[in-house]
């Protein structure tokens, strides 16, 4: 999994605040990418029917949580956090989990202009929008088993007391408390891979692609 560091510019707000005052911001920077995400409070996290995947109907923000990990989709990009409020992780859109990738039109708060016209009850065209190459790569991904769908993560409600300045911003604190009340691993390699990057001296850094062996070469 190849991920890019992040710098986040968050607002602190009190744990009181309205949950529907959820903030975004997108910003480009040189030479990385920097994001803006403030959500005050825990989610109200509810499971999509048919689907191993949460998603939180009153917040203004594509969030989801499936496999122990938040996932956001922001402009074009999916993003990755053990925690709701990040810091957040860039994630390649090869290697974006498929149980992420199937989550229907209907179930994104703020849909991006591309999706106009799209079946709501269907998922995104991401082979339409990311092109033939990353379909030859994802063939198949948005045809399963629906029976044979994995059961879904338990919720992190460890989460919910954490809040304004009690929420832990630094990536060594967050992984002590989810160690400490959350025993769940994730299964998808992107999963296993976002921590495994959290552990390393100086976090996130960016990785190529050799060794993943799920979705095929390096496109490049």
């Amino acid at each position: 999994m190849r991920y890019l560091p992040l710098v986040l510019s968050l607002l602190l707000v009190p744990s009181a605040a309205v949950r529907a005052d959820v903030s975004v911001g997108v910003g480009i920077s040189v030479p990385g990418v920097s994001i803006g995400i403030n959500v005050p409070a825990y989610p109200r996290l509810v499971r999509i029917p048919g689907y191993p995947v949460y998603y939180d109907p009153r917040i203004h923000l594509n969030l989801f949580f499936y496999d122990g990990l938040y996932w956001v989709f922001q402009g074009d990009h999916w993003y990755v956090s053990s925690w709701y409020d990040g810091p957040w992780d860039l994630v390649d859109p090869y290697d974006v989990p498929l149980f992420v990738l199937r989550v229907p039109v209907r179930y994104y708060r703020v849909a991006p202009p591309f999706f106009h016209g799209w079946r709501p009850d269907a998922p995104p065209r991401w082979g339409e929008h990311w092109g033939p190459d990353w379909e030859r790569q994802r063939g198949g991904w948005d045809r399963w088993d629906r029976r044979a769908a994995p059961r879904p993560a338990p919720l992190p409600s460890y989460q919910r007391p954490y809040t304004g300045e009690r929420y832990p911003r630094e990536p060594e604190q967050q992984r002590s408390i989810r160690t400490e009340r959350y025993r769940y691993q994730p299964r998808e390699p992107v999963g296993r891979e976002h921590f495994q990057q959290q552990q390393r001296p100086g976090g996130p850094q960016e990785r190529g692609r050799d060794g993943r062996g799920d979705h095929g070469p390096d496109r490049r």
